[in-house]
């Protein structure tokens, strides 16, 4: 009998401790599921995650594979990032959809059958050598190369838009990884990779490759050659400019006669700096599809890019040393990100100004304590706020440093300042400098509320990743600021509009170079007037961005 009553007070004793774990899980995952907007579910989640944690550390964040976007299978320490990231951030809101998944596993499958190494790359290869034989190529295996260009936050954007293009018009991806993404990313893919080698036949060309190039596909549009050059006798290859230079014929790439056209060449050597996923939306060639895909529009660089980036152990061993010690103890993580364009961005004063003037008036930081130093040392109620600033300058961290811990915030929060590294100057050349800035937009990616400049793709990355709609400051135009204390007199959106900040409609980063040609008779159109889930940019208003037609 004793023996009986034992075990069943141990019985009693798990099951409330299963209790204790899985209700908050549940809470959290309900309260998601409604959507209620008044509720910080990166705290509440942190919270629970804390409680949980020291009660059984396997209960929590595991998801490793992220609601099935990513596959099993790879080596866990070669890639550390794939299998610890979901310890750091939440679990996402956002679920990549069953046709996504189907997709994805889809695409691998083909990865593998044509990517380098394999029987069908060597006999693509051999097509370009020998343009007799590139009618022999295998139907299934073509190609999107991807040319990236400028900083690290434009090459990312680059490859998730050639990612994107491939993985709609079936081809296999890869990329000309070049100096500037060098030990930077994992392999995204199992059993293959995605660096385009490096005794490549074209390589040697790829210099010549730029918006004048006579071969490019805007060009041959612009000449004529259509007919000859793919029509009659498809090439082995064509060049696709993309960049923020591209002409009006470069960027009927997006229309759907000339990606009627583009199926026939098995190779596409794609270069920009640029989202091109939005002026892809526009046209209707993979629309049918894309619908299934992606029912949240506003979620394509989310998913793909929580699916295909994942940092090298260098680079994660950058961001774990700041997350631990600095970050991880935080109820809340504010990423401020700045980003100076020099001369058009007004004075140090005046952007600091403005982010202050942002930070109080959106209630995103707590206004600084003038009372008793007795009344701002309370430790009744006071609670951690961490702010990550990110910059090539220490002074906005340094003054935000100063100010906290000279009065200390209102209600004795607790407001901690940290900023991992300020280089000065952009070095996108250098490898060193790359790795502290890929890991410096996965730290701002664990932010719960992020506050981004206007036109900055590292920012548009952090946002992505992170899954959150930034406050974004405005680019001074005329280089001129008010004072502190006007920018904080107005206290509604009627008074002075969005002034200093507005929030973003979207996750999605913004397509600052759409095209403007109708695909037919090149008259002049307004892309962000014409589909529900494409509008133009908070912070260009000629770009396109994605958003959730249903918000």
């Amino acid at each position: 009998m004793e023996v009986a009553m034992t075990k069943m007070m141990k019985t009693t004793k798990k099951t409330k401790l299963v209790l204790l774990i899985a209700v908050p899980v549940m809470v959290v995952v309900i309260l998601q599921q409604f959507w209620l907007p008044s509720l910080n579910f990166n705290r509440l989640w942190r919270t629970v995650s804390q409680h949980v944690g020291s009660t059984n550390d396997s209960h929590r964040n595991d998801d490793e594979f992220i609601n099935g976007l990513l596959p099993p299978g790879f080596d866990q320490k070669s890639c550390l990032s794939r299998y610890q990231l979901n310890l750091y951030r939440k679990p996402s809101p956002y679920i990549p959809s069953s046709p996504l998944l189907s997709k994805l596993r889809r695409y691998e499958a083909l990865h593998r059958r044509c990517g380098p190494n394999s029987p069908s790359f060597r006999r693509a290869l051999a097509g370009l050598t020998s343009p007799t034989n590139s009618t022999s190529l295998p139907e299934d295996c073509k190609y999107a190369v991807v040319l990236t260009r400028d900083g690290l936050g434009n090459r990312i954007l680059a490859i998730i838009s050639a990612f994107f293009y491939a993985l709609m018009s079936d081809r296999v991806f890869l990329i000309d990884r070049g100096n500037a993404l060098d030990d930077l990313f994992c392999e995204p893919f199992l059993g293959s990779s995605w660096i385009l080698p490096s005794d490549f036949p074209l390589r040697r060309e790829f210099g010549a490759f730029r918006q004048s190039f006579p071969g490019s596909f805007g060009n041959i549009l612009r000449n004529g050659m259509l007919k000859k050059t793919i029509e009659d006798s498809p090439a082995s290859y064509l060049y696709l400019h993309l960049s923020h230079d591209a002409s009006d014929y470069d960027k009927l790439f997006y229309c759907d006669r000339q990606q009627n056209l583009l199926k026939k060449v098995p190779w596409l050597i794609m270069e920009t700096n640029n989202y091109l996923v939005p002026g892809i939306f526009l046209g209707s060639f993979f629309r049918e599809e894309l619908n299934k895909l992606f029912p949240a529009k506003d979620t394509v660089f989310h998913h793909l890019g929580r699916y295909l980036f994942h940092p090298t152990n260098g680079v994660w061993g950058l961001i774990s040393r700041s997350y631990k010690p600095y970050l991880a103890r935080a109820k809340e993580m504010l990423g401020i990100q700045i980003r100076n364009f020099g001369s058009e961005s007004g004075s140090f004063q005046d952007q600091m100004n403005q982010l202050l003037a942002c930070t109080q008036k959106k209630k995103l930081l707590p206004d600084v304590e003038q009372s008793s130093p007795e009344k701002s040392n309370s430790t009744a109620s006071q609670t951690v706020k961490v702010v990550l600033v990110t910059s090539l300058s220490s002074e906005y961290s340094e003054t935000l440093k100063e100010m906290y811990w000279e009065h200390g915030g209102v209600d004795g929060e607790v407001v901690a300042v940290y900023q991992p590294s300020h280089e000065g100057i952009q070095s996108s050349n250098k490898k060193m400098h790359n790795r502290k800035a890929l890991a410096e937009m996965y730290l701002l990616s664990l932010s719960d509320v992020l506050v981004t400049s206007d036109w900055s793709t590292f920012g548009y990355v952090a946002q992505g990743l992170a899954g959150v709609k930034p406050w974004m400051l405005y680019k001074a135009e005329d280089k001129v600021f008010p004072p502190l204390n006007e920018w904080l007199k107005y206290r509604t959106r009627n008074e002075t509009g969005d002034w200093p900040c507005r929030r973003a409609v979207s996750m999605e980063p913004c397509l600052h170079v759409p095209p403007v040609c109708d695909c037919y008779e090149m008259k002049r159109r307004d892309g962000g007037n014409e589909l529900p889930f494409v509008t133009h940019c908070e912070d260009a208003s000629w770009g396109l961005k994605l958003v959730n037609e249903f918000n």
